[in-house]
C-alpha cells in the first residue's frame, strides 16, 4: 500500500525519464511539461495497486497522452508559427535557457528530423530506438500489432537517417566538412573564414520570403554573399548541418522547428552556391535526415 507521499516521491524519482521521453515526442519543453503533468493526475486517480511496474506503466501513460497531442497537432496541419524576419530580430537570443540547453542535449538535428515523422513513427522511433522499450509494449501504445509496430518504426529509422547513396561516402564526408566550415564561419561573423569556404563566383539565392526586405533573391560573388552571411549571423545560432536531398545542407530550426533550409552545392573544397528555402510546402517536400557520424 502506498500513501501520498511515497506515491509522490516515487513520481518524482521518475519526473526527469518522463520528461527525456515526453520532449523528444513533442519537441517542446512545454508542452512536455504538461503531459508530465498530466501523468501525473492520472496516477493518482488509477489504482495503484494494480500498477506492478511503475516506471513501465508511467512510460506507457506518458507516451499515449504524447500520442494524443501529436495526432491533434497533425489534424491541425500546423505550419511553423515564426516568420523568418523574426530571425534577424535577435528574437531567438531570448530563447529560454531551459529549452537551449535541453536542444542541445538531444541535438537540433535529431529534433528537427523526429518534426518530419507522424505521430506514430514518432512514439515507436521513440520509444524503441531511444529508449529500447520492446516492441510488445509499444504496439498497444500506437494500437498496433507487433509486427505492423516494427514496421512502423523500421520506417522512422529509414527516414531519420536519410538515404546516403545519393553521395558516396568519402564524398559525403569532404562535402560535410565544407558545409560544416562554413555555418562555422556564419556563426561567429568570420569575414575571412567565409572568404576561404566561398568559391570567388558562388552565387546565393533565396525565396523571397526568406530575406528581410531589401535584398536581393539572387546574389553573386563570395565578398558580396559574405558580407551578407555576417549581416544575417544570427539565423546561424539556430542552425544544424542535416542530410537535406541526400546532400549536407543546413535547416535553421528555431525551438527544433524548420523554419528555412539551404540546399549547398560545393564544388572541390568550397561552396559554389547554395539556396535558401522558405516556402512551407516546399520545406515539406524536402526529405531532411541526419548526417552519418
Amino acid at each position: 500500500m502506498h500513501t501520498d507521499d511515497e506515491l509522490a516521491r516515487e513520481f518524482e524519482s521518475l519526473r526527469g525519464h518522463l520528461h527525456a521521453v515526453a520532449y523528444r515526442m513533442l519537441g517542446s519543453p512545454t508542452e512536455a511539461d504538461d503531459a508530465v503533468q498530466e501523468t501525473w493526475l492520472r496516477l493518482t486517480r488509477h489504482d495503484i495497486e494494480d500498477v506492478r511496474n511503475m516506471p513501465g506503466w508511467l512510460t506507457t501513460v506518458v507516451s499515449r497522452i504524447c500520442l494524443d497531442m501529436l495526432r491533434t497537432r497533425a489534424a491541425r496541419r500546423e505550419d511553423p508559427l515564426d516568420d523568418p524576419s523574426r530571425l534577424d530580430d535577435g528574437a531567438e537570443e531570448n530563447e529560454p535557457e531551459r529549452e537551449a540547453v535541453l536542444i542541445e542535449s538531444v541535438g537540433r538535428a535529431l529534433l528537427v528530423v523526429l518534426d518530419r515523422l507522424g505521430p506514430d513513427e514518432r512514439v515507436a522511433f521513440v520509444l524503441h530506438d531511444l529508449f529500447a522499450v520492446p516492441f510488445d509494449r509499444i504496439g498497444p501504445i500506437v494500437g498496433r500489432t507487433t509486427p505492423t509496430t516494427k514496421k512502423l518504426a523500421s520506417r522512422a529509422r529509414q527516414r531519420v537517417r536519410g538515404n546516403h547513396a545519393a553521395a558516396g561516402t568519402g564524398e559525403l564526408a569532404a562535402q560535410r566538412h565544407v558545409v560544416d566550415a562554413f555555418l562555422g564561419a556564419a556563426r561567429t561573423g568570420d569575414l575571412d573564414g567565409l572568404l576561404a569556404v566561398l568559391a570567388p563566383d558562388v552565387v546565393r539565392t533565396a525565396d523571397a520570403a526568406a530575406l528581410p526586405p531589401g535584398l536581393a533573391t539572387t546574389v553573386r560573388g563570395a565578398s558580396t554573399v559574405a558580407a551578407e552571411t555576417v549581416l544575417l549571423r544570427r539565423r546561424s545560432q539556430v542552425a544544424t548541418l542535416a542530410l537535406v536531398d541526400g546532400h549536407p545542407g543546413i535547416v535553421v530550426a528555431p525551438h527544433g522547428r524548420p523554419l528555412l533550409a539551404l540546399t549547398v552545392t560545393v564544388r572541390g573544397d568550397r561552396v559554389a552556391g547554395y539556396r535558401v528555402i522558405a516556402d512551407p510546402a516546399r520545406l515539406r517536400e524536402l526529405s531532411i535526415a541526419l548526417l552519418p557520424s
